[in-house]
Formats: structure tokens, sequence, C-alpha cells
């Protein structure tokens, strides 16, 4: 082996073929790079496949390579930085697995196992590197505003209210807060006057709010420009999981292009969880730090797409924020497309989604329960209420809503949509197995619940 290294460690020049062949673990596998100044410089990888660990090679470009393995110690292999990482091998599988990797920025690699092409570039897209939060929030940051508006109390300017938002149109809409740039008297949104709303660029405009509701603390702010406006991508927060990475923008303290980073803590945190009163709300909780001024700023993956607008924090605890999911958000914004306001539909029923653990227990309870595997449970009708005059009755579970199975909560949200006043058809299930078809017509709900 020494007197190997030694040949090769001679013929090592920056114009001459490059050939290195190393004998690893007593046979394991065969590592094959070769260096031509007429073709592209290619690495490839045999591996027995009755081994159960395997070598993959990650193709992660610079200009010099350290190897690490003890058989080869040369500083004239100039094809690109290669590591080296174990993964596991079905030991069940014939044959060897061959993987070829061209070592160009742009190639594509080819998994012979699957018939799969993956960019190389997005073969690890969700791991988190030493650039991923800083290339999210470069993606963003051009297009997060800061908002000021006239603070009132009792009639008298007493200040002004800071926040944040982001520029979601190149036509210049920014999507933030209600609270931020809205008075509430009850439910009755009162303009707070013109915004000033400042770009990270240092540019100023005068924003005017089209549109705010109470509920939902989401608003959409107008600025005009006769120049191009940055404007944010909207991801899909229903893709989250508990654990992914997100990062925080916004002006806390008038702070301008302030980033946090974070976990996601809980995808669906219901408004009775926080003391939160009134209409059914859901929110995406994380430990980002939040302060005054972030409200209204974008949460944002990793992948520098917007996935909720921050609203709030626990003011006596640290990694307790919340933001209005971007799909919820979504949803007002095209309301306000359409009806220049949010409709809401009303049915009068308190509901709880079932699973095993439930069923089993209010079985063990009342022998009588129907014999379901999903659903939704209805434990309280309100008197006078649409679902009260379409005969729905406490302990209904719901299988069946406008034709389609159901199983939570948030299906039977999607279906109403603003459907107010179209009769829908229920299939509820009843003691002792008793189906029953109910026509409900839902009423639009009152602002001030």
């Amino acid at each position: 082996m020494n007197h190997f290294l030694k040949m090769v460690s001679r013929s090592c020049g920056r114009n001459s073929l490059i050939r290195v062949v190393a004998i690893a673990a007593a046979g394991s596998g065969l590592f094959y790079g070769s260096s031509n100044p007429d073709s592209k410089t290619r690495i490839s990888l045999s591996i027995p496949a009755t081994l159960h660990e395997s070598v993959l090679v990650q193709r992660q470009m610079s200009q010099s390579f350290t190897p690490h393995s003890p058989f080869i110690s040369s500083d004239c292999w100039q094809f690109g930085n290669v590591s080296l990482v174990s993964s596991r091998v079905n030991p069940a599988s014939s044959g060897s697995i061959k993987k070829e990797y061209p070592v160009t920025e742009e190639a594509p690699v080819k998994e012979e196992t699957t018939g799969d092409v993956k960019d190389g570039k997005d073969s690890c897209c969700r791991c988190l590197g030493r650039d991923t939060i800083a290339n999210a929030a470069a993606r963003v940051c051009p297009a997060v505003v800061n908002l000021s508006a006239p603070r009132e109390f009792l009639g008298i300017l007493s200040g002004r209210g800071i926040g944040s938002g982001a520029i979601v149109d190149a036509d210049g809409t920014i999507l933030t807060c209600a609270h931020v740039v809205v008075d509430f008297h009850g439910s009755r949104a009162l303009p707070k006057g013109k915004v000033d709303v400042t770009l990270q660029d240092g540019r100023t405009f005068e924003g005017t709010v089209l549109n705010a509701d109470f509920h939902s603390d989401i608003a959409i702010v107008k600025i005009n420009s006769k120049t191009p406006l940055p404007a944010a991508k909207l991801g899909t927060s229903s893709k989250l999981c508990p654990g992914d990475w997100v990062v925080a923008m916004g002006c806390p303290h008038y702070l301008q292009n302030t980033v946090t980073a974070g976990i996601v803590s809980c995808v669906d945190r219901k408004s009775s969880d926080l003391g939160l009163g009134g209409m059914r709300r859901e929110y995406l909780q994380t430990d980002c730090a939040i302060n005054a001024g972030n409200s209204g700023g974008p949460l944002v993956n990793i992948d520098g797409e917007i996935v909720g607008v921050n609203i709030m924090k626990v003011a006596a605890a640290d990694g307790l924020s919340f933001a209005v999911p971007i799909d919820s958000a979504a949803k007002i914004i095209e309301q306000f497309k359409k009806n220049g306001r949010v409709v809401r539909p009303w049915l009068g029923l308190k509901m709880l989604d079932l699973n095993d653990m439930i069923i089993a227990q209010l079985k063990e309870r009342d022998p009588s329960f129907p014999n379901v595997k999903s659903g939704i449970l209805v434990p309280v009708v309100t008197p006078g209420s649409p679902a009260h005059l379409a005969g729905f009755l406490p302990s209904d579970v719901v299988i069946k809503f406008d034709g389609k199975p159901v199983q939570s909560i948030t299906e039977i949200i999607e279906i109403m949509g603003d459907r107010v006043g179209e009769p829908l058809k229920v299939v509820v299930q009843r003691a002792n197995d008793q189906l029953v078809t109910l026509t409900v017509i839902p009423e639009e709900a009152n602002p001030d619940m």
C-alpha cells in the first residue's frame, strides 16, 4: 500500500490524469476517481449489496479536498470538497448498488435503485446548513416593512403605534395585523388615519387601510409606488410540523431588519387554549423571539416563504409566541376581494373531534353510544340556532357534511366557507346507531360574538 501511495503521489500533477483506487475494510467497497482535462471529473462508488453500511457521496463544491481516509494523504486531489457519510442498505437486495456522481454544479443526480432524478442542489433541501437561515431571511427581507399609525385615547392623539408587515404583491399590497393599523370599538374598525410605511431600503410611503378583520386580526394596507416594489412569496402553513425551523421578521421597537429564529412548537393551538373567547381560531405556536413592533411581521420557513403572520406573545413567558397560519390569512384576503369583508357562517353547534381513545371512553360511559370509528361529536346545541331549528340533538355524531365524509371540525369549516343561507345536508349517527339526515341553513355569524 505504501508503494502504491508513493506512485500516486509522483503522478499527481495539475494537468495529469489522476486515478486512485482504494480498497477499504477488507474488500468491502471500491472508490474510484478520475480527472481528465478533456472530460468532466466523475466519482464512482461501487459497493456489494451484502453490506449493511453504504457510503454516499454528497456533492459539495469547493476548491480543495481534504480526505479523511487514512489510505490517502495527498494535497494534489483537486476535484471538489466531497464528504462521505454512512447509510443503511437493504441486505435483501440483489446485485451491487452503484451510484455515479458528476462533480459539476448543475448536473442532476440519478438514483439507479429508484430511477428518480434529483437536482443536486435540492437533494437535501430540508437540511439546516450554515446559510439556511440567512438565505431564508434574505429572500423576504426586502419586502418587510415598518408601519406607524396614530394612536388615540378618548379622541385625543396620544402617540403612534408601531408594527410590521410584508409586501405580498408587487402592486403594493401589504399583509399585517389589524390591531396595528386600526382601532376597534367592539368589532367595528375605526380607522387610525393614514399609515406611515417604511421599507428596508429607506423609502417611505403613505399607506391606506383597505380591509381589516377583528376576529382574525388580519388587515390589508395599500401603498402606491412609481418604482418596482419587492414582494415576498406566500407558502403553505399546512405542511408545517412541530420541530420545523422558522424565522420571525419585523421591526420590534423601531429596529428595522430584525431577524429571530426558532422552531414550530404547535401547528394548531386553539384560541380557547389561550383563554381567548368568541369564535374558534387556530394559531401557529413558535419559540421565536417576538416583541412590541413584531406584530404583523412575517413568519418564514427555511425556503423563504411566508407561512404565518406574527400576532402576539405571552408577556410573562419566553419562547411562547403565536402567528396566524398563512393558509387562514390567504382565505381572509380572498374574502376581502370577494365580499369586501369576512363572511362567517354560523350553525350554533359546539363540536369535538373524535378519536379512538375518546370513542372508547364514551362507549364505556354509555353502551348505547353509536359505533363509529371517527366523526365530530355535538355536545351542545345552542337554542334558537340554525342547528337547533334543523333538529340537531346533543350527543349526535356528524359523519357526513354536504355529502362528504368528515372527521374533523376543520373539514366542516372548509366545506362551509362563506356559504350563508344555503341549505346543507348533514348525516348524524345517534344512540343505538340510528342514522338521521338533517338539513341546516347557516346564518351569518354576529360580528359582536
